[in-house]
């Protein structure tokens, strides 16, 4: 995999909004600026691109324009990380603008940059494997950048300042801390700290034993599941399919997958169903193992333990479940493609080599 550099002060760092729209629109208007002056108080100079911030409609009905920003980002020599404003659910459509040109492929391989996000963002990250570049299922603008407190959660603040300061193998530790869902964005929250508990399982094995390793791929599994059946988008499947984004079941040959749910709050008997797919597909006979990210708010959260232990018994695949990636606060960055250690004996998952160039 082609790996970007890391961060250093006085680098410019492009917004996009590549899926929803939302951060264009007036309610989110403090959130941003709480994300840029954070931004700029590491060294950084924030370029949110032309069409980031056109709102729901605009961007919903311009895929194109929601690729040009990411066509610009890359073009330009001096922006060194894409961060996403926040996922969606249509991203897919940006694929043939981006794919079919030759242009913007080759500066993604020349002058790679660092790129962070997650949910509906998973699409992108599969292109973006598809090209070559290591990216990071990570923090993105709203979710975590425009933290309504006083400063980014801790943990996410941790994983988040590895752009900068990793100088090779490192640890994905559990948080000891849960934080939940705000039930408003609003400015009346700004310095007011979330509701939080303590960490009360940590990694849970739910499947498996022993020691493995394998390059991480996964993402979303809404997402993913989506894109293979195209059940919300009729014709998700053929555009990804055309230009070879989503992996072929030898692709997951030797992966450690990572899946984790979204805010949706996918069912018990939705998850069997999505789990039951991968594993009729014959993905699940391929990779070396499969990481869990914890559920959004812990919802389902013993239910869906069931389910993958259901769903995986009688196999050898380690599980690993309740990591902090993904829609669950606060969250740690996964470099897809970068090769990892998952220990299911002592409960560890390492990045084993150097995530940056």
């Amino acid at each position: 995999m082609i790996k970007p550099k890391k961060l250093q002060k006085g680098d410019k760092i492009a917004i996009v909004s590549l899926s929803s729209g939302i951060m264009g629109e007036d309610f989110c208007r403090h959130e941003l600026e709480i994300a840029l002056n954070r931004l700029r108080g590491y060294d950084l100079m924030p370029v949110v691109m032309p069409n980031a911030l056109k709102g729901f409609e605009y961007l919903k009905n311009h895929p194109e324009k929601r690729a040009d920003d990411l066509k610009l980002a890359f073009s330009d020599k001096d922006i060194k990380a894409v961060i996403c404003s926040i996922g969606g659910v249509d991203t897919y459509k940006l694929t043939p603008y981006l794919m079919n040109d030759k242009e913007f492929i080759e500066n993604v391989r020349k002058h790679p940059k660092i790129f962070t996000g997650f949910s509906d963002t998973t699409i992108n990250h599969l292109m973006f494997h598809k090209i070559g570049m290591s990216t990071f299922y990570g923090p993105n603008i709203l979710c975590d950048l425009a933290e309504l407190d006083n400063d980014m959660l801790p943990y996410t603040k941790e994983y988040f300042e590895l752009f900068f300061n990793c100088s090779g193998s490192f640890e994905i530790k559990s948080s000891d801390t849960v934080y939940y869902d705000r039930k408003s964005y609003g400015k009346e929250e700004i310095g007011k700290p979330r509701k939080s508990t303590k960490e009360n399982f940590g990694y849970e094995i739910l499947n498996g034993s022993g020691v493995v390793t394998g390059q991480l791929l996964g993402g979303c599994i809404e997402s993913i599941y989506e894109a293979y059946n195209s059940c919300r988008y009729a014709d998700e499947f053929d555009v990804l399919n055309k230009y070879d984004i989503l992996p072929n079941v030898e692709d997951w040959r030797g992966k450690i997958m990572f899946l984790e749910t979204s805010e949706v709050k996918s069912s018990p008997k939705m998850l069997k169903t999505m789990l039951d797919f991968f594993m009729n597909k014959g993905i699940f006979n391929q990779i070396n193992g499969l990481i869990v990210g914890k559920p959004f708010d812990e919802i389902y959260y013993d239910e869906y333990k069931v389910v993958y232990k259901e769903v995986f018994k009688g196999t050898n695949v380690p599980v690993m479940y309740n990591l902090n990636f993904g829609h669950c606060q606060p969250r740690c960055i996964l470099p897809y493609g970068i090769t990892a250690e998952l220990n299911v004996d002592y409960r560890t998952l390492t990045i084993l080599e150097n995530t940056f160039n």
